[in-house]
């Protein structure tokens, strides 16, 4: 019997393709000879390699007429027998539908946020389980996988290592903690005077620098913790994505909220401290069971978008991070 043929569909976002690897992986370990093609935005094409898992990596722009008319014609050359679609909305469900891919394996209307993306799909899973890493393993035990989850492993580039330690060498910046104050949208991020506290706290009491990352239109939310911070002057950085992985794996320990660096710091074997507030750290917290969870009891889980941070964040001080630290023993 022939080796399956599979396109995994996962287009973005960071977070949210660190938590389809353990899918993936399951995939893999199952079916190590199969080819297995991940379809991503090309933003994210160097994430998705760092992993090992796929076979190869196409890239498609979903707001490129003519890109998505080439990928469509590209997957029906390739013959593919599966497409799992661990995403869930049209533009994911989509192409491997008019490219005709024989099974088509996606969540349930229960589980998805677009309405009727499941039609089209030939099985619709149901699940089950509460974390979303979980729940993309479910689609991978229809595909025929022997478990929901596999093992991956991560690691910065050596070059993107290299230049990063140089970078902070020059700053004179040793051991670090890094301070992540985005996080997609404001009703989910702790507050930047906040963060700026929390670095003042670590250099003046603990003698410990801090790296604020930040990323594309996080500039202003950087800005703001360096003025709250006053002479404990945290080092502000933004680089390539692979200087991230590598900021993130050198890092003593990352601060930040329910967002796609403070996952992939978790999946590099980081320590993280996971301030949460209206996203539900049961469905969205850090994977690998290491990280601390802060969060203000009885918030009740939303998802809606709102522009100042939600009001069970102001609940966690400066003085629960830090003893979030120790019990973390990451400060001397």
């Amino acid at each position: 019997m022939p080796e399956p043929k599979f396109l995994v569909v996962r287009l973005g976002s960071l977070g949210d393709i660190v938590h389809a690897f353990p899918a993936v992986a399951a995939l893999r370990e199952t079916f190590p000879r199969s080819q297995i093609v991940w379809l991503t935005h090309p933003r994210w094409h160097g994430l998705v390699a760092s992993a090992s898992l796929a076979t190869e990596i196409w890239d498609v722009e979903t707001r490129s007429f003519s890109s998505v008319v080439e990928m469509r014609a590209r997957i029906r050359r390739e013959q593919f027998s599966t497409a799992l679609d661990y995403q869930g909305l049209w533009k994911s469900a989509a192409l491997p539908f008019f490219a005709r891919v024989p099974q088509r394996i996606g969540f349930s209307s229960e589980s998805v946020r677009e309405f009727g993306v499941p039609m089209l799909y030939t099985e619709r899973v149901q699940v089950h389980s509460a974390h979303v890493a979980d729940k993309n393993g479910e689609l991978s035990l229809r595909a025929g996988a022997a478990k929901p989850v596999g093992r991956f492993s991560l690691g910065a580039p050596a070059d993107a290592q290299q230049r990063v330690c140089d970078i902070l060498k020059g700053r004179d910046i040793g051991n670090y903690f890094v301070l992540s104050p985005g996080g997609g949208w404001l009703s989910k991020c702790w507050p930047t005077e906040r963060y700026g506290q929390l670095a003042q706290r670590l250099r003046g009491e603990y003698g410990m620098r801090s790296v604020i990352n930040y990323g594309p239109g996080e500039k202003t939310l950087a800005d703001g913790v360096l003025a709250a911070a006053g002479d404990a002057a945290p080092f502000p950085y933004s680089g390539s994505f692979g200087e991230l992985m590598a900021l993130l794996q050198g890092a003593r320990c990352v601060i930040a909220g329910d967002t796609g660096p403070m996952h992939l710091a978790d999946a590099l074997g980081t320590k993280v401290i996971a301030i949460f507030g209206p996203t539900d750290p049961e469905r969205n917290g850090p994977y690998s069971g290491k990280g601390i969870i802060l969060r203000a009891p009885g918030v009740e889980p939303t998802y809606k978008r709102h522009d100042a941070p939600h009001p069970s964040l102001l609940e966690i001080g400066v003085g629960d991070v830090l003893d979030a630290l120790c019990k973390a023993q990451v400060l001397p």
